[in-house]
């Protein structure tokens, strides 16, 4: 019988010691063997958790005009690097090439990249792009984008997979929050003596408070601001996370859309934590870019037009408008995703001025 990811990871630890979170999480969706991402992704309504894609169709239809708007103000460059980062089954970058039919120009410009770690969603993007207007090609990383044409960036749903680890103020010291193992095989939390620097908070933290960092998400940030800076353009951030610094424990597994203890069958549900957006957009200002403020996901959709295009679908499908309203609100009202996920931008030049986020 084949060893569970559970129990290889309860045998590592109990030889090596308890293992950080990001380690934990980044295990728990990438192991070759048994990881969520790495064999058995299930995303939609049947899976284990809905992304705005997935909502409704306005979602990558507007992404897609923010695209094209984006490629206007860039000059209408003749060549233009289109790329997405986890692209999910896809969904999203087939209805903004669909949207982005208003301007044949900018199609015939794109070069589609593609960059997501997952076997699985690979083959499924592959399949929903077999009729597109632009043939995607997929790359490892960031670091495979060529700078020799400008680049438009695309990352919903991104950061939320990049872990962070976790450190919980005792008293007047610092612990790290882990991962142990018990005799019998079962994983459970403990704290730690921190391995390592650690950079306290700079912001008040209570006794028992937990501190999330992530060196993942840092690294994103930067090496997007590398691109954009290097090639000129834009990339568009949408997750759901924080827009301020703050304390919180943000660690959560979901399956079948319901949450469930993120240590009881580790690879068999999709593991995250919140985006932390001061982190990332700090280390893109470090890094030679310029950035956006956030703006809540339902602010951004409606000044990207999505109360207009609801409009239209539902006049042209009377029938469908009941489902057109529930897409609209479950997109931007405040209860939903409206508020939870924000969106900003890393662009260059400093002279850019990024569509929906004009002041």
């Amino acid at each position: 019988m084949t060893e569970t990811l559970k129990a290889r990871l309860a045998r590592e630890i109990s030889l090596t010691g308890p293992m950080p979170i990001d380690a934990f999480v980044t295990r728990c969706l990438h192991d070759p063997q048994g990881g969520y991402y790495a064999t058995r992704p299930a995303l939609g309504a049947t899976g284990d958790f809905i992304t705005a894609p997935m909502v409704s169709q306005m979602f990558g239809e507007l992404i897609g005009l923010w695209a094209v708007e984006t490629w206007r103000r860039l000059g209408a460059p003749e060549r233009l690097r289109l790329v997405e980062v986890g692209p999910g089954d896809g969904a999203l970058i087939a209805d903004a090439l669909r949207a982005a039919r208003v301007d044949p120009a900018f199609l015939e410009a794109v070069d589609l990249i593609l960059i997501e770690p997952s076997a699985p969603l690979r083959q499924a993007q592959a399949r929903m792009l077999a009729e597109a207007d632009v043939h995607p090609r997929w790359v490892a990383d960031l670091g495979r984008v060529e700078t020799d044409a400008p680049v438009i960036l695309i990352a919903n749903e991104v950061l939320d997979c990049l872990p962070a680890r976790q450190f919980v103020r005792d008293g007047d010291a610092w612990r790290e929050r882990c991962v142990a193992a018990t005799e019998d095989g079962e994983l459970g939390f403990t704290l730690s003596a921190i391995a390592g620097g650690f950079r306290r908070p700079t912001f008040d933290v209570a006794d028992g408070q937990t501190v999330e960092i992530s060196a993942a998400q840092e690294g994103f940030g930067r090496a997007v601001a590398e691109l954009v800076a290097a090639a000129t353009g834009a990339a568009l951030l949408i997750d759901y996370g924080r827009d301020r610094p703050g304390p919180g424990d943000t660690l959560q597994a979901l399956s079948r859309h319901q949450k469930v203890d993120p240590l009881a069958e580790p690879g068999a549900a999709d593991v995250t934590q919140w985006a932390d957006f001061p982190t990332v957009l700090e280390a893109a200002l470090h890094t030679g870019a310029d950035v956006t403020g956030c703006l809540p996901q339902g602010e951004l959709l409606r000044r990207l037009g999505i109360e207009a295009r609801a409009r239209s679908l539902s006049a042209a499908r009377p029938e469908a408008a009941p489902v057109v309203a529930r897409q609209l609100a479950r997109l931007t009202a405040p209860d939903q995703m409206g508020e939870l996920f924000k969106a900003c931008a890393i662009f260059a030049p400093r002279s850019l001025a990024v569509p929906g986020f004009e002041t």
